[in-house]
């Protein structure tokens, strides 16, 4: 007996459990609805919204000489 407890008791307080982390997976991924879709052509540098937007510019323009 795990838990001190019976072999019905466990087995169903783990199905519970397990349904239960099945069913709050599937709301979150419902509710963030994430993009599954797979590029047929990887991004361009740039066009990713993940990227850093400030690092471009800071790219292009030279900066103050320091001395």
């Amino acid at each position: 007996m795990p838990a001190g407890v019976s072999w019905p008791r466990y087995l169903s307080m783990l199905g519970a459990s397990v349904l239960a982390m099945f069913a709050g997976a599937q709301v979150v991924h419902r509710y963030y609805r994430p993009d599954l879709s797979i590029p047929e052509v990887p991004p361009k540098p740039g066009e990713l919204r993940t990227e850093l937007l400030g690092l471009k510019s800071q790219q292009g323009e030279p900066g103050p000489e320091r001395p």
